[in-house]
């Protein structure tokens, strides 16, 4: 699975933040953290849906939690992509978005 190429893609779909992290050199460093947590995500799904249905096929599970994994990470990067018209998200704000707490906690 290639992790990092898709949140990689998810991240350049959001320009402002991109080009944010990527003026401050944290694009890569972004893109690994995130890419770990998407990977955990999508085999903590797959776990959990291993568990509840123990005879089903393994492939429609597997794709089952991917999807659900690859929709969380996608809603955790859609808010940081709508600023404001006067509004510009700042790169504190952004990393803190993205490790899913507010900038100020």
């Amino acid at each position: 699975m290639q992790y990092k190429t898709i949140i990689l893609e998810l991240i350049r779909q959001n320009e402002p933040l991109h080009d944010r992290l990527r003026s401050e050199r944290n694009l890569l460093a972004t893109v690994e953290r995130m890419a770990l947590e998407f990977k955990s995500r999508h085999l903590e799904h797959l776990r959990c849906l291993t568990e509840a249905q123990p005879h089903q096929e393994q492939t429609q599970p597997t794709s089952q939690a991917f999807e659900t994994a690859l929709k969380e990470m996608e809603e955790r990067l859609l808010p940081a992509s709508l600023d404001t018209e006067d509004e510009t998200l700042s790169l504190d704000a952004a990393m803190a978005f993205l490790r899913g707490r507010s900038p100020n906690g």
